[in-house]
């Protein structure tokens, strides 16, 4: 890299005699310069080469120094994140303790961390299940699982770090098999589906939850059923469908009749409330008219009781004396028939 040694092997080397060195023309000995010029020239320019690559070491090795210390630095420090554990493992061995979130320090050279999440993990796989009359049924199936904190050291120690394929699969196979071989193939296509998915969610718990995870949920989705049982389904749903609109027709004329009687019912206590209160109107009218008439008897009987009373003979006698002589004073002759006891006026005319 140096022009250094170069540059001492031009001071260094034995110096030539007069008669050793080469002789040039009389053309370049007229163009070339000066001994002590030409010298200082090349002394100048190897010196300036030598301290610029001099100075450039110089700065490199500092700055060089700077870098690997940082780079040192760096790979000292990790951040676990929300939502993570870390796990120190020193020379093979794991530590019991568990380091949560937040920026950390360690020896790269012996010492690594170990990262696992401890948030809810979605492992999706696609399966066969079995059914109760030995059809195998695809789905695809949602594990919902979280790992423990506390049980990380103990599932790193002995499961390790692929815990999904070594333990959680396994299981949940196991699971599916038992709960599915005691339904029929048609309940995973109606409402018993939440029921198998419980299942088979308390049936891995059982198994798990000691070995540090815990199963939030099992969905089953995309359920593919055989052909000809799927075209048997959907014939029974299409004739249950069915059932149901005729019930349903039925009920609904079952509750128009309902109205209409409810109605007819209605108008005839209109009738007969209508009714009733004619003849009570008829009644109280005719009993209006019967009191008025009987109030009417009874001011003529009164009046008659008076006339009676206030008619005495000679009253009724000064009467006919008085229409006797009202007739009198006619111009025309009259007859009047009496029982021979009233007086008899003569009538002609003066």
């Amino acid at each position: 890299m140096l022009h250094l040694p170069r540059f001492c092997q031009r001071f260094t080397r034995p110096r030539l005699t007069t008669s050793q060195r080469p002789r040039l023309p009389l053309t370049a000995l007229a163009a070339r310069p000066a001994p002590t010029q030409s010298r200082l020239r090349v002394l100048l320019d190897k010196l300036r080469r030598y301290t610029s690559t001099g100075a450039l070491l110089l700065t490199a090795r500092p700055l060089a120094l700077l870098l690997a210390g940082t780079g040192l630095l760096l790979g000292s420090c990790t951040t676990v994140r929300q939502g993570e554990v870390g796990i120190k493992r020193k020379l093979g061995r794991l530590d019991q303790q568990v380091i949560t979130s937040g920026p950390k320090a360690f020896n790269p050279f012996l010492t690594t961390i170990i990262k696992v999440p401890v948030t809810t993990q979605n492992l999706e796989i696609r399966s066969s299940l079995p059914s109760k009359e030995g059809l195998s049924i695809a789905s695809d199936i949602s594990i919902l699982y979280r790992v423990k904190a506390d049980q990380v050291p103990n599932i790193l120690q002995t499961t390790g770090r692929d815990y999904e394929n070594i333990l959680i699969l396994p299981v949940f196979r196991s699971a599916a098999a038992d709960v599915g071989a005691r339904y029929f193939a048609k309940d995973m296509h109606s409402a018993e589906r939440a029921v198998i998915e419980k299942a088979i969610q308390a049936q891995m718990n059982e198994v798990l939850a000691a070995r540090g995870f815990e199963i939030e949920n099992v969905l089953l989705k995309n359920i593919a059923l055989p052909a000809g049982l799927a075209k048997a389904i959907e014939d029974k749903l299409a004739s249950e469908q069915e059932a149901l609109r005729m019930e349903f027709l039925k009920q609904r004329e079952t509750r128009d009749a309902e109205r209409r009687v409810i109605e007819a019912e209605g108008q005839k206590r209109i009738a007969v409330v209508k009714a009733e209160g004619e003849r009570e109107a008829n009644i109280i009218q005719a009993r209006g008219k019967a009191e008025a008439m009987r109030i009417e008897a009874e001011a003529v009987r009164l009046t008659n009781q008076l006339i009676n009373r206030d008619l005495t003979p000679a009253v009724l006698r000064y009467k006919s004396i008085e229409a006797f002589r009202e007739l009198s004073k006619s111009q025309n002759s009259k007859t009047i028939i009496t029982n021979g006891t009233a007086p008899v006026l003569n009538t002609i005319a003066q």
